[in-house]
This record gives C-alpha cells, structure tokens and sequence, in this order.
C-alpha cells in the first residue's frame, strides 16, 4: 500500500520538426504539410480533462513543453495550453515551466513572449557549437544561429539549459571541451551533456557514421565532467549538470520516481492511486491522437505495474541521481518493503558498483560509469 501520493508533473508533447534528425529516435514528425496548431491544443485539454478524476485535488509542480520542436507553436497557442491547463489544474506556487526549443525554429519575438506567457525555463537543443559536427548531425541551424539562439534566450530567461552532445562523427576530445566551454561561457545556468548513441529505428542506426570509439568516448565523459565541476556545476544525474540551486524539477521528479501526466502524441505517463500504479502511452501519431481525443479515447494502452516491477523501475530512475536517494524514498514510492531489494543491493555493492550507509544508498563511480550493469542486477526475477 502506497501511503504518500509523489508530486505531480505535466508532460505535453508537441510531435512536430521542421526536419527529422538522423540520431533521432522521440516521436517527432516533420512538419511537411503544416502543423494543426489549435486543433492540437484543443486536444491536449480535452485529453487532460478526461484525466482529471485520476487526479483531483493534486497539485502541479512542473510542466514540460517537449518535443519534436515546442517553439515551432506560435506564443498564442502555447498561451491556449496553459491557460487551459490553469482553468483545469492547480498549479503550485512558483511551478517550473519549461519549453524546449531549437536554434533553426526560433524568432526573435518568440523568446520575449514565451516568457511573458509564464514559461520560465527554456531548454535548447544546441547540440554543438562546431559547424562541422552540426552539419554531421544534421541540424538545420548552424554555428552562428546557434551562438545567436543562446544570446537572445539568456535575454529573456535566467534560466536556460543548454543540450550538447559529446562522441560525434570525427569529434576529438579537445572539440568536445570546446563546445562545453563554450556553453560555460555563456553563463548558461544548466548543461545536459548526452552521449550520442545509435538508435534503432534511426537513420543513424541503418547507415552508421564512424563514431570515436568507447575509450575515446570514455575520456570525453571524464573531461567533461572534470571541466564542469571546475566552473562550479553540479553534477547530478548521469548527463545533467546544474549551477546551484538550478536543478531541473521537472526531471528530478522523474528520477525520484514520481508522478506525471503525458498528454499528446505518443505521451507517457504514471499515475499512483493508493492501491495502484498506472501507465498510460498514447498514441503516437499526430492525426491519430487527434482522432482518438475526438472519440474519447486517448490513451493506446494502459496498465497497472506489477509490485514485481515496481522495484525495478524505481531503481531505473533514482541510480541515474550522483547522489543516490535515502532508503524511505524506496518504500514510500513503491509501496514495496525494503527486504525486498536488499540482496540485490548487497550485490551491487559486492561489485563496487552502489555505496550505502544507513539511511542512504548512490551509485559509486564505478556504477554510474556501467549503469546498465547496475540496472540488470534489480530486474525482477
């Protein structure tokens, strides 16, 4: 029995790309024959209505624009969606609103009126700051709309993570740090530094470019991290970095295994009721979110996770955290006893791979560099 209900956050995803990226593998679509823009924030509150009686009384403490691309929407729209989710949902005082947004999808304007609209974070994928490696990665911005981008969101936001990825076609360990240094530079107030990885259903995945190898891509972590801590970023989680008190709330509630609402074309989302965890997925192209909101139907599937894997995703999400999580959070958020990982747990730490003492349990060094590792030893048996 789950006692405590987690936080709650808001996912909406907004499908739509100006071009599909090679390395890609979200739901996004390019947006060939236009974007459906009110129609589509229609559907999103209605979606978000029916979910209502799963959630009455809850607050929200985040919410997420992701994508695809969010600031391919006009201000008007994103206004629509919010002001619906108001009408509809308590938000909590101050509640993170983050909107992600690309460098070769943004206007001048956009940025001054997503702010004004109550957006007060703003994530954008840079990817790179280096031209060749952009035009490798097949982004449809290049160095100067990037560089211009991050100048005109720090005008607007004080608060702006910068994605860049590290482990690029041709890329060396001195690129890597360059494009760091530079997001550094900038003053930006979080970094999420990802590994590019090769994806299945990707055009990456069937023609693969030549990649560094793991060594290589090894010491690029390793320089990365170093380079951060030294400007003063926290590391938390396995590829987010943060100036104090920048943490990003809506993804820790992630990791912490709590709550969220997915709205939108292929949009996930937890649920706890007590007695209960639910998922739901919906479905994952546009028109048909767009038609199974309009027959009542949005979600694509549904069901309650099993105590058996209850563990399991737990520990998914919270060993990506530097810090780890404290042994109360566990039961709390599963409804699981403790007992019922503590083998596993004395596993993990007879392979150097999780350290703990009595109220606290982290990933070593060892650990978040062989996450996988880690995870395979808590899947159900």
């Amino acid at each position: 029995m789950i006692t405590t209900l987690p936080p709650l956050s808001l996912y909406i995803h907004i499908p739509w790309c100006v071009r599909k990226c090679p390395y890609c593998d979200f739901n996004s679509h390019a947006a060939t024959g236009g974007i459906p823009e009110r129609e589509y924030a229609v559907a999103l509150l209605r979606d978000l209505e029916s979910l209502l009686p799963l959630v009455w009384g809850r607050k929200v403490m985040s919410v997420f624009f992701g994508g695809g691309t969010p600031s391919l929407f006009s201000a008007r729209a994103l206004d629509d969606i919010l002001c619906g989710v108001r009408a509809l949902l308590p938000l909590a005082p101050g509640a993170e609103i983050t909107l992600e947004a690309n460098p070769g999808a943004v206007e001048a304007g956009k940025f001054a009126e997503f702010r004004a609209l109550g957006v007060n974070r703003l994530s954008l994928g840079i990817q790179s700051f280096n031209p060749d490696h952009l035009q490798a990665l097949g982004r449809i911005h290049d160095e100067r709309e990037a560089r211009g981008a991050v100048e005109l969101a720090l005008t607007h936001f004080d608060n702006v993570n910068l994605d860049l990825m590290y482990g690029l076609p041709g890329q060396e360990i001195a690129q890597a740090l360059a494009d760091i240094r530079t997001a550094v530079n900038y003053g930006a107030s979080h970094i999420s530094a990802y590994h590019l990885t090769l994806e299945p259903n990707t055009l990456f995945y069937a023609q693969p470019p030549a990649l560094p190898d793991d060594d290589v891509c090894a010491a690029m972590q390793e320089a990365i991290e170093t380079e951060l801590a030294d400007a003063g970023y926290q590391h938390y989680e396995t590829s987010a970095f943060a100036q104090p008190n920048r943490r990003c709330r809506h993804n820790l509630n992630y990791w912490h295994y709590g709550d969220y609402l997915g709205l939108g074309a292929g949009a996930h989302a937890k649920l706890t009721l007590h007695d209960q965890i639910l998922r739901q997925a919906r479905l994952r192209s546009p028109q048909d979110y767009l038609d199974a909101v309009a027959m009542g139907k949005p979600a694509m599937e549904e069901h309650e996770v099993a105590a058996a894997d209850r563990g399991f995703e737990f520990m998914m999400n919270a060993l990506r955290l530097t810090e780890g999580f404290g042994a109360a959070l566990y039961t709390e958020r599963t409804g699981l006893a403790w007992d019922s990982v503590e083998n596993k747990l004395q596993e993990a730490g007879r392979l150097g791979l999780v350290t703990r003492d009595t109220f606290n349990i982290r990933p070593t060094e060892r650990g978040q560099r062989f996450l996988n590792e880690l995870l395979q030893l808590f899947l159900p048996d």
